[in-house]
Protein backbone atom coordinates (compact mmCIF):
# COMPACT_ATOMS: atom_id res chain seq x y z
CA UNK A 1 0.00 0.00 0.00
CA UNK A 2 2.44 2.28 1.18
CA UNK A 3 5.04 1.68 -1.73
CA UNK A 4 2.33 2.43 -4.11
CA UNK A 5 1.42 5.49 -2.79
CA UNK A 6 5.13 6.40 -2.91
CA UNK A 7 5.39 5.38 -6.17
CA UNK A 8 2.20 8.07 -7.05
CA UNK A 9 3.87 10.83 -5.62
CA UNK A 10 6.99 10.44 -6.97
CA UNK A 11 4.51 10.40 -10.48
CA UNK A 12 3.32 13.36 -9.44
CA UNK A 13 6.85 15.18 -8.40
CA UNK A 14 8.12 14.25 -12.11
CA UNK A 15 5.08 15.32 -13.56
CA UNK A 16 5.60 19.30 -11.88
CA UNK A 17 9.22 19.14 -12.46
CA UNK A 18 9.02 18.36 -15.96
CA UNK A 19 6.61 21.01 -16.47
CA UNK A 20 8.69 23.61 -14.52
CA UNK A 21 11.15 22.59 -16.86
CA UNK A 22 9.57 23.35 -20.06
CA UNK A 23 7.64 19.67 -20.67
CA UNK A 24 4.19 19.77 -21.16
CA UNK A 25 2.82 16.96 -18.65
CA UNK A 26 -0.62 15.52 -19.14
CA UNK A 27 -3.29 17.58 -17.47
CA UNK A 28 -6.03 14.51 -17.21
CA UNK A 29 -3.42 12.60 -15.37
CA UNK A 30 -2.12 15.22 -13.36
CA UNK A 31 -6.20 16.42 -12.52
CA UNK A 32 -6.81 12.42 -11.72
CA UNK A 33 -3.65 11.88 -9.32
CA UNK A 34 -4.27 15.29 -7.32
CA UNK A 35 -7.84 14.05 -6.82
CA UNK A 36 -7.31 10.95 -5.46
CA UNK A 37 -4.44 11.84 -3.39
CA UNK A 38 -6.38 14.29 -2.23
CA UNK A 39 -9.28 11.96 -1.09
CA UNK A 40 -6.46 10.79 1.88
CA UNK A 41 -6.44 13.30 4.40
CA UNK A 42 -3.04 12.11 5.98
CA UNK A 43 -1.35 12.68 2.41
CA UNK A 44 -3.30 15.73 1.33
CA UNK A 45 -2.10 17.95 4.25
CA UNK A 46 1.48 16.77 3.27
CA UNK A 47 0.66 17.95 -0.45
CA UNK A 48 3.04 20.99 -1.45
CA UNK A 49 1.13 24.47 -1.46
CA UNK A 50 1.69 24.32 -5.36
CA UNK A 51 -0.63 21.03 -5.50
CA UNK A 52 -3.22 22.80 -3.08
CA UNK A 53 -3.66 26.16 -4.99
CA UNK A 54 -3.35 24.46 -8.74
CA UNK A 55 -6.20 22.60 -10.19
CA UNK A 56 -3.82 22.02 -14.07
CA UNK A 57 -0.95 21.88 -15.01
CA UNK A 58 -1.72 25.90 -16.52
CA UNK A 59 -2.17 27.29 -13.11
CA UNK A 60 0.81 25.89 -12.08
CA UNK A 61 2.93 27.06 -14.92
CA UNK A 62 1.67 30.38 -13.76
CA UNK A 63 2.33 29.60 -10.40
CA UNK A 64 6.08 28.61 -10.71
CA UNK A 65 7.27 31.14 -13.82
CA UNK A 66 7.45 33.75 -11.36
CA UNK A 67 8.76 32.12 -8.82
CA UNK A 68 12.56 31.21 -10.08
CA UNK A 69 14.35 32.54 -12.97
CA UNK A 70 16.38 29.30 -13.37
CA UNK A 71 15.42 25.51 -14.12
CA UNK A 72 17.85 24.32 -11.43
CA UNK A 73 15.83 26.66 -8.76
CA UNK A 74 12.82 24.94 -9.67
CA UNK A 75 13.62 21.38 -9.05
CA UNK A 76 15.31 22.40 -5.91
CA UNK A 77 12.29 23.66 -4.68
CA UNK A 78 9.70 20.63 -5.52
CA UNK A 79 12.53 18.61 -4.38
CA UNK A 80 12.18 20.15 -0.78
CA UNK A 81 8.65 20.44 -1.11
CA UNK A 82 7.84 16.35 -1.71
CA UNK A 83 10.87 16.20 1.00
CA UNK A 84 8.22 15.43 4.30
CA UNK A 85 5.60 13.50 2.45
CA UNK A 86 8.30 11.00 0.78
CA UNK A 87 9.94 10.76 3.81
CA UNK A 88 7.18 9.96 6.03
CA UNK A 89 5.88 7.24 3.39
CA UNK A 90 9.17 5.85 3.39
CA UNK A 91 9.46 5.82 7.38
CA UNK A 92 5.74 3.70 7.26
CA UNK A 93 7.52 1.43 4.71
CA UNK A 94 10.26 0.09 7.49
CA UNK A 95 9.95 -2.66 9.65
CA UNK A 96 9.46 -2.67 13.32
CA UNK A 97 13.24 -3.52 13.75
CA UNK A 98 14.68 -0.59 12.48
CA UNK A 99 14.81 1.53 14.49
CA UNK A 100 16.06 -0.04 17.25
CA UNK A 101 19.05 -1.10 15.03
CA UNK A 102 19.79 2.39 13.40
CA UNK A 103 20.38 3.53 17.19
CA UNK A 104 22.85 1.17 17.93
CA UNK A 105 24.51 1.37 15.17
CA UNK A 106 24.26 5.08 15.42
CA UNK A 107 25.49 5.33 19.10
CA UNK A 108 28.59 3.32 17.71
CA UNK A 109 29.83 6.19 16.25
CA UNK A 110 30.80 4.35 13.13
CA UNK A 111 30.38 6.06 9.89
CA UNK A 112 31.08 3.39 7.38
CA UNK A 113 28.93 1.14 9.28
CA UNK A 114 25.98 3.71 9.53
CA UNK A 115 26.70 4.43 5.82
CA UNK A 116 26.44 0.63 4.82
CA UNK A 117 23.35 0.19 6.91
CA UNK A 118 21.78 3.33 5.38
CA UNK A 119 22.37 2.58 2.33
CA UNK A 120 20.54 -1.23 2.98
CA UNK A 121 17.13 1.02 4.34
CA UNK A 122 16.99 2.72 1.17
CA UNK A 123 17.56 -0.12 -1.78
CA UNK A 124 15.33 -2.69 0.33
CA UNK A 125 12.14 -1.90 -1.40
CA UNK A 126 13.13 -0.74 -4.83
CA UNK A 127 16.60 -2.31 -5.73
CA UNK A 128 16.84 -5.70 -4.03
CA UNK A 129 20.49 -6.90 -5.91
CA UNK A 130 21.79 -3.35 -4.24
CA UNK A 131 20.20 -3.94 -0.52
CA UNK A 132 21.79 -7.61 -0.04
CA UNK A 133 25.03 -5.73 -1.57
CA UNK A 134 24.54 -3.40 1.52
CA UNK A 135 23.30 -5.74 4.08
CA UNK A 136 26.85 -8.05 3.77
CA UNK A 137 29.12 -5.28 3.76
CA UNK A 138 27.26 -3.96 7.03
CA UNK A 139 27.88 -7.22 8.69
CA UNK A 140 31.61 -7.25 6.95
CA UNK A 141 32.35 -3.53 8.41
CA UNK A 142 31.14 -4.89 11.92
CA UNK A 143 33.21 -7.48 11.97
CA UNK A 144 36.62 -5.85 10.89
CA UNK A 145 35.70 -3.29 13.77
CA UNK A 146 35.26 -5.45 16.15
CA UNK A 147 38.70 -7.55 14.86
CA UNK A 148 40.49 -4.45 14.33
CA UNK A 149 39.72 -3.31 18.00
CA UNK A 150 40.59 -6.81 19.53
CA UNK A 151 44.17 -6.53 17.56
CA UNK A 152 43.45 -10.09 15.96
CA UNK A 153 44.89 -10.07 12.54
CA UNK A 154 42.48 -10.97 9.92
CA UNK A 155 42.95 -10.94 5.39
CA UNK A 156 40.90 -7.55 4.14
CA UNK A 157 39.59 -10.16 1.05
CA UNK A 158 38.59 -12.84 3.93
CA UNK A 159 34.78 -13.82 3.01
CA UNK A 160 31.99 -13.23 5.61
CA UNK A 161 32.31 -16.22 6.98
CA UNK A 162 35.48 -16.68 7.89
CA UNK A 163 35.86 -12.79 9.30
CA UNK A 164 32.59 -13.98 11.07
CA UNK A 165 33.99 -17.28 12.57
CA UNK A 166 36.78 -15.16 14.13
CA UNK A 167 34.72 -11.87 15.56
CA UNK A 168 32.52 -14.87 17.16
CA UNK A 169 35.97 -16.03 18.81
CA UNK A 170 37.09 -12.63 20.25
CA UNK A 171 33.68 -12.39 21.32
CA UNK A 172 33.16 -15.69 23.24
CA UNK A 173 30.07 -16.44 20.70
CA UNK A 174 31.68 -19.43 18.92
CA UNK A 175 29.59 -22.78 19.75
CA UNK A 176 32.48 -24.52 20.42
CA UNK A 177 33.46 -21.73 23.63
CA UNK A 178 29.88 -23.26 24.92
CA UNK A 179 29.25 -26.23 26.51
CA UNK A 180 25.48 -25.74 27.33
CA UNK A 181 23.31 -26.96 24.98
CA UNK A 182 21.00 -24.60 24.42
CA UNK A 183 23.59 -21.74 24.14
CA UNK A 184 25.64 -23.98 21.19
CA UNK A 185 22.13 -24.04 19.60
CA UNK A 186 21.60 -20.84 19.11
CA UNK A 187 25.14 -19.45 18.34
CA UNK A 188 25.18 -22.17 16.02
CA UNK A 189 21.68 -20.80 14.51
CA UNK A 190 23.92 -17.20 14.04
CA UNK A 191 26.82 -19.14 12.01
CA UNK A 192 24.27 -20.07 9.72
CA UNK A 193 22.47 -17.31 9.45
CA UNK A 194 25.96 -15.39 8.47
CA UNK A 195 26.72 -18.08 5.99
CA UNK A 196 23.48 -17.95 4.28
CA UNK A 197 23.93 -14.11 4.14
CA UNK A 198 27.08 -14.38 2.61
CA UNK A 199 26.18 -17.25 -0.07
CA UNK A 200 23.11 -14.91 -1.18
CA UNK A 201 25.01 -11.86 -1.64
CA UNK A 202 27.37 -14.53 -3.97
CA UNK A 203 24.19 -15.63 -5.97
CA UNK A 204 21.67 -12.59 -5.46
CA UNK A 205 23.46 -9.55 -4.86
CA UNK A 206 24.85 -6.65 -7.97
CA UNK A 207 28.31 -7.60 -6.80
CA UNK A 208 28.86 -10.63 -9.83
CA UNK A 209 27.84 -10.47 -13.50
CA UNK A 210 25.07 -12.96 -14.50
CA UNK A 211 24.16 -15.39 -17.15
CA UNK A 212 21.18 -16.29 -18.85
CA UNK A 213 20.07 -18.53 -16.32
CA UNK A 214 20.54 -15.96 -13.32
CA UNK A 215 18.01 -15.38 -11.02
CA UNK A 216 16.60 -11.84 -9.52
CA UNK A 217 15.69 -11.28 -6.18
CA UNK A 218 12.57 -10.49 -4.87
CA UNK A 219 12.17 -7.10 -2.48
CA UNK A 220 11.03 -9.97 0.09
CA UNK A 221 14.38 -11.64 -0.37
CA UNK A 222 16.21 -8.13 0.12
CA UNK A 223 13.88 -7.49 3.16
CA UNK A 224 15.22 -10.77 4.85
CA UNK A 225 18.92 -10.04 3.86
CA UNK A 226 18.40 -6.54 5.51
CA UNK A 227 16.41 -7.22 8.40
CA UNK A 228 18.94 -10.37 9.24
CA UNK A 229 22.12 -8.34 8.93
CA UNK A 230 20.76 -5.23 10.90
CA UNK A 231 20.22 -8.02 13.99
CA UNK A 232 23.68 -9.78 13.80
CA UNK A 233 25.12 -6.68 13.30
CA UNK A 234 24.01 -5.26 16.70
CA UNK A 235 23.98 -8.33 18.18
CA UNK A 236 27.72 -8.13 17.59
CA UNK A 237 28.11 -4.30 18.54
CA UNK A 238 26.21 -4.59 21.67
CA UNK A 239 28.28 -7.90 22.94
CA UNK A 240 31.65 -5.87 21.98
CA UNK A 241 30.15 -2.93 23.94
CA UNK A 242 29.47 -5.48 26.89
CA UNK A 243 32.74 -6.86 26.76
CA UNK A 244 34.67 -3.39 27.13
CA UNK A 245 32.66 -2.38 30.07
Amino acid sequence: MNNDLINKVESLKVMLVSRATGGDGDDVQYMNLRRELFGLPRIKNQLPQAVHVCRNLAEFWGFIKPKFATYAERREYLRREFETLLHMLEADCRSPGDSAISATIQAAGLGFVQEAWHKALERRASDAEGAITAARTLLESVCKHVLDSTGEAYDDAAELPKLYALTAKQLNLSPSQHTEQLFKQILGGCQTVVEGLGAMRNRHSDAHGKGLSGTKPAPRHAELAVNLSGAMATFLLQTWEARQK
